[in-house]
């Protein structure tokens, strides 16, 4: 397939170009700067790589590029992990608001549309609780800033079923991987001062890199996935579970609680998303046919570890 792909430079976006060039799909990536998406995706590695310069949230002649696409991946999203100003705020909104919005009016406009776009989503739609499991038919959360751009980032995903395009939305859990929160949790444990985050009883919903890759690209090629998927494995855990399970992979301690402030200082507001928590089950996911590598954490820590090394 010709696969567009915003997002394309972000932690999970290289992942699914990388993923898409070995299995042989052609790719376009759309990022508003070239000559830095070149850097990432070097000629030898990453052949063939096309690259269009668009301003994601105004419309343009980038906008054509999706015609003859068969495949449209959006990824792009303004960083979460920063303190939340009122500007910032505007721009996590936006860059995913009007950034699907822009994509899904190319959609519309192409001579030759896409069959499919898969969208991404987070886990943040369904809010945070210690005691609610939460699934693909779970309602949003009300008053919380996350699941309303969540809900509204999906609903401009949704437009383009509109144009006869199907439409995938992957509503995306903490990511294990060699990037994200999770790579930067790992430092106290190397300084041997690791131990759970926060209360510890709060929800870890996770899913590996490799997996949330996979899933994506199964959105893509099978014509029988629509609607929402949760991109989370199956074994959510609780935060302190996690964090011994951690420190056994790391043969490191993890008896030493990481204040909140301690992580809200490397993830800003965003440490939200590993201080409350939510337990989120992949029931469409799994339903849809899908087959996690990474079903159980622990496994999952340890490929995360020595890929970091």
């Amino acid at each position: 397939m010709k696969i567009a792909i915003t997002g394309a430079t972000g932690f999970v976006g290289s992942r699914l170009v990388e993923r898409l060039i070995d299995e042989g799909h052609d790719v376009k990536v759309f990022t508003r700067s070239v000559a830095k998406a070149k850097k990432i995706f070097t000629a030898s590695k990453f052949n063939p790589v096309g690259y269009v310069a668009y301003t994601p949230l105004q419309s343009g002649d980038w906008q054509s590029e999706i015609s003859g696409c068969e495949g449209v991946a959006n990824l792009a999203g303004e960083p979460i992990s920063e303190r939340w100003s009122d500007e910032r705020k505007k721009r996590i909104l936006n860059s995913r608001k009007i950034g699907t919005e822009k994509l899904v009016e190319a959609i519309a406009k192409a001579e030759q549309k896409p069959s499919v776009l898969v969208s991404g989503s987070a886990i943040g739609y369904y809010g945070t609780s210690e005691t609610a499991e939460f699934f693909e038919t779970s309602t949003p959360a009300e008053n919380d800033f996350l699941s309303q751009v969540c809900q509204a980032w999906e609903a401009e995903a949704d437009k383009a079923k509109d144009t006869g395009v199907r439409v995938a939305i992957i509503r995306t859990g903490i990511v294990l991987g060699d990037g994200g929160a999770i790579a930067k949790m790992i430092t106290p444990f190397k300084l041997y001062a690791g131990g759970p985050i926060g209360s510890g009883q709060q929800w870890f919903s996770w899913i590996h890199i490799d997996d949330l890759v996979s899933l994506f690209l199964k959105a893509l090629l099978d014509s029988s996935m629509h609607g929402i998927y949760n991109g989370t494995a199956p074994e959510p855990v609780r935060m302190k579970d996690l964090a011994q399970t951690l420190g056994e992979v790391m043969d490191r301690p993890s008896w030493l609680p990481v204040p909140d402030f301690a992580i809200e200082a490397l993830l800003g507001d965003g440490a939200v998303v590993v201080l409350k928590g939510q337990k989120v089950l992949p029931e469409r996911t799994q339903a849809a046919g899908f087959s996690f590598d990474y079903s159980e954490p622990k496994e999952a820590l340890a490929d995360v570890v020595k890929r970091i090394g």
